[in-house]
Formats: structure tokens, C-alpha cells, sequence
């Protein structure tokens, strides 16, 4: 069952049907995690964009879900571990919520987004777009960007890219998706135009590596079609 469809089910359930992510402080190590959580926790409300925190978070509520998923018969063992793993992702979906709520935040709705680009596409878009609208330095954007050419959704990519991108603002590696997208839609005039877009950063001598392995990529790209 995909991930959303998983989600609603569980979230029709009464609420002490599932202790998917809670805590269980019952051992040493449950309370070292315990202390652990709270500290990213503290990190994250600082910074909820703060992404060795959100990973470090994660992979506690991760690993908790996944354990509260009781043994299965070793006749179904493959469907208890695909259980485990539904409910590792809820537990880190419920997580990036909660963080997302935070106006500031941006990187955790690129991890909704994430979770969600194979069984949600409009909402998929919708976060990464807000993800975008919300960060001013452009990373979120590159890192949308990035996620969708991933999921083999460069034309996706492209047309979040070229509405919120602003070359003399935005980090250089924004330029660097939207090449790759390019390339990967087999687009290569349009990723020239992109690295173009380059000379716009004021600080030319800081992007001027980037633009050489880009245009080293994009001219592989061109040699390598036909009548070219």
C-alpha cells in the first residue's frame, strides 16, 4: 500500500490504535534516546531547516516505529518488514509535519515531498513550491529541483525552476538542477540558456567553476546528438 493511502487509513484508526513514533523510555538506551530527541528537538525549533538534525531525529523515530511493529510468524516475515518500513515512514511523515508548521521552515517539506513524489504528485509540487517560496537563499529550490529529477521528473523541475529562480540571489547550485533537469528532459539549448543565466551571479570568480564543469556537460550532451 503506498505511503498516503497508509497515512489515511491510519489516521481513521481510534487515536490508541497505533504508537507509531511515541515514546517508549522503558530501558538506558530508550532514555538515552529520550535526551537525544529532546536536543535535536531544541535544535530544530532554533532552526527547523537544520538538516543533520532533522536526519538525526529521523532515524530515532524511525527506528522506534519500526520496532513497535510486533514480530510477525516467520512465514510472513516479508510482510512484517514491509510494515516496519510503512511505519517508519509515517513516523518520519508525522515528524515533518509538525516541523513544517514552523512559517520558517522549508527543508521539511522538501522530506514530505520526498516521501510523497511517487504517490502524490500534486501535493508533491505544492510542497516543494512552498519549500521554494519560503527560502530566499535558493538551496530549498535546489534541492526540489534535484528531488524531482531524481523521481525522473526533469520537465517537472524545469517548470518549478524557471517560475522561482533568481540567478543574482540564489545559490549557484540552483543553476547546477536546472542544467542537470535540462540535460535529463534531453534539453540541452535550454540548459545552455540556464548556465548562461549564470553570468548574472555578482560574484563571478565564486561560480566560475561551476560554469566550467557545466559547460563541459553540456557539451558532452550536444556531441552526443545525432548531427551534431
Amino acid at each position: 500500500m503506498a505511503l498516503l493511502p497508509r497515512l489515511r487509513q491510519l489516521m481513521r484508526r481510534p487515536s490508541s490504535a497505533s504508537r507509531v513514533g511515541a515514546r517508549r523510555p522503558t530501558t538506558a538506551s530508550r532514555r538515552g534516546d529520550t535526551l537525544h530527541e529532546d536536543a535535536l528537538r531544541s535544535m530544530l525549533s532554533d532552526d527547523p531547516n537544520n538538516e543533520r538534525a532533522f536526519q538525526a531525529l529521523a532515524e530515532i523515530v524511525r527506528r522506534r516505529a519500526a520496532e513497535s511493529v510486533p514480530e510477525d510468524d516467520p512465514l510472513t516475515a516479508p510482510n512484517a518488514e514491509h510494515e516496519r518500513q510503512h511505519a517508519a515512514d509515517l513516523a518520519v511523515w508525522a515528524l515533518g509535519e509538525e516541523l513544517a508548521g514552523n512559517p520558517r521552515a522549508w527543508y521539511p517539506l522538501v522530506e514530505l515531498a520526498r516521501l510523497s513524489v511517487r504517490d502524490d504528485h500534486e501535493g508533491t509540487i505544492r510542497r516543494l513550491t512552498t519549500a521554494a517560496e519560503r527560502d530566499p537563499s535558493g538551496l530549498a529550490l535546489a534541492q526540489a529541483l534535484a528531488l524531482l529529477s531524481e523521481a525522473g521528473q526533469p520537465v517537472e523541475a524545469l517548470n518549478l525552476g524557471v517560475g522561482h529562480w533568481r540567478p543574482r540571489e540564489h545559490a549557484p547550485e540552483v543553476a547546477r538542477a536546472l542544467v542537470h533537469a535540462a540535460l535529463l528532459a534531453d534539453r540541452p539549448l535550454e540548459a545552455k540558456q540556464h548556465l548562461a543565466s549564470l553570468d548574472l551571479y555578482p560574484d563571478a570568480s565564486a561560480v566560475a567553476p561551476l560554469k566550467a564543469e557545466l559547460t563541459r556537460e553540456v557539451a558532452q550532451a550536444q556531441q552526443s546528438i545525432p548531427g551534431t
